[in-house]
């Protein structure tokens, strides 16, 4: 059983990385970001066009669920898996919800709400879907899989905080990407709305509320605040 559960969860670590590579190369695009770079290397469309990025793009998702729906799982789990890696890739407080209120947002005035519902979806959504479905492959129990999807939506959250932080602050060689394009295209950030500061004591504050969510794991949940700190104190 144990084997099984292992597996299934592997599976599931699969499938969400093809959901999140998906996303970048379609984030890439000249019709959302436009980059030329990703991880200091040309993107997916600078090297083979954007009709076989979009298509990569597509082929990754309806791989990702082709593997959740494979992975072996005891049914009632699996569904519960696929139906929150879906909602988090998704349009309501989804990825793609939160992209599309990006696209809607950018050159105009941007309040409060709306970057938080922009932050909490996108890249936010999928690091809360991909813990909370670890922690339902796993077998946990109701209220800690609760608890594990309050620390992904904080943490989650946080990261999108930083990234906008990184984008002002960074070279696009430590990046690996063009920095600085968020301020060109008039998007909507925590630093535009904020400024620097209060942006780095906001991502701060949600930090210490993700780890808040762990302590009662104590130190089965080392690994988990490790990433935490690391993606708060991450350079690039």
């Amino acid at each position: 059983m144990f084997s099984h559960d292992l597996e299934g969860a592997i599976r599931v670590g699969s499938a969400i990385e093809c959901i999140h590579t998906y996303s970048l190369i379609h984030d890439d695009l000249p019709a959302l970001d436009n980059d030329d770079l990703r991880r200091g290397k040309p993107t997916s469309h600078k090297v083979f066009g954007e009709a076989i990025a979009i298509l990569a793009g597509d082929a990754l998702l309806t791989l990702a669920f082709q593997t959740l729906a494979t992975a072996p799982l005891e049914p009632a789990r699996g569904v519960r898996v696929i139906a929150e890696i879906a909602a988090a890739a998704g349009t309501v407080d989804g990825m793609v919800g939160g992209q599309v209120a990006d696209v809607e947002a950018g050159g105009k005035p941007v309040d409060q709400p709306t970057i938080e519902y922009i932050h909490r979806s996108k890249t936010a959504a999928l690091i809360r879907g991909s813990i909370v479905a670890g922690a339902i492959a796993g077998g946990a129990a109701t209220d800690d899989v609760e608890r594990l999807r309050r620390f992904g939506d904080y943490i989650g959250w946080a990261f999108q905080v930083v990234d906008d932080l990184l984008d002002v602050e960074e070279s696009s060689a430590t990046l690996g990407k063009t920095a600085g394009k968020d301020r060109a295209q008039a998007k909507a950030t925590y630093p535009a709305l904020y400024g620097i500061e209060k942006s780095r004591a906001i991502a701060a504050d949600l930090e210490r509320r993700a780890l808040a969510e762990l302590a009662f794991f104590g130190e089965r949940a080392r690994c988990l605040r490790q990433l935490a700190e690391f993606l708060v104190a991450r350079r690039s």
